[in-house]
């Protein structure tokens, strides 16, 4: 499948990568170009400018463009300015960590214009490049099938660890309950190993406990 992706930082660019060994063509585009240069190499297709990103998917029917772009600002501007080059019935994915809130304005805005507006909460970190994305995927049900075969590339098996979840803004909001629990874990962690290292007397070994606790152990 022929797309593009915007936005080429460890998440980004690692996803480009998993999508060209999946088969699938992609164009690229980001600010600086140092990031181009590497998903060129792992066979992208590069663009210099935003114009130049949406000619470069003329004659692949819908054009699909991904964004994985810093929340809020930054997504508002790109997402108006890319929505002046796109035709009605193409598709604007945003994958990044944006407000379920605003992911909801922006959703009726683009479906007003004539798009198709999919948010997709993404998860997997520099680990998703070999082991897989699992991803959140909210807006119509129609506008998600046609991605799918996006989807089942990036998430750690065709059927596994993505899902439609509901429509404009539930895939954003899932993740920052996601995120939620995920940061709560990772506090708790930070207060045990703080706890064990202020009790001097046991001489205890942070490594030592925190190898052992990988093997067998519930936390």
């Amino acid at each position: 499948m022929k797309f593009a992706m915007v936005g080429l930082g460890r998440m980004g660019g690692n996803m480009v990568k998993r999508l060209l060994k999946g088969g699938h063509e992609v164009v690229v585009w980001n600010r600086s170009q140092a990031p181009v240069q590497d998903s060129v190499q792992a066979g992208a297709i590069a663009s210099t400018t935003i114009d130049d990103l949406v000619s470069k998917l003329s004659g692949s029917g819908t054009r699909v463009v991904w964004i994985m772009l810093p929340a809020g600002d930054v997504t508002d501007a790109f997402i108006t300015e890319l929505s002046e080059k796109l035709s009605p019935g193409d598709i604007i994915i945003d994958g990044g960590n944006s407000n379920f809130k605003d992911t909801i304005q922006r959703g009726l805005a683009m479906t007003a214009k004539g798009f198709h507006y999919i948010d997709v909460g993404t998860s997997g970190g520099i680990w998703g490049l070999t082991e897989g994305y699992a991803m959140m995927v909210g807006g119509e049900k129609e506008a998600v099938e046609q991605i799918r075969p996006l989807l089942e590339t990036l998430a750690p098996a065709p059927d596994l660890g993505w899902g439609h979840v509901g429509p404009s803004g539930s895939g954003h909001f899932v993740k920052m309950v996601h995120n939620g629990i995920e940061y709560g874990m990772m506090q708790s962690y930070a207060e045990g190993f703080e706890i064990m290292k202020a009790k001097k007397d046991f001489n205890l070994d942070m490594s030592q406990i925190a190898e052992l606790w990988r093997y067998g152990s519930v936390v």
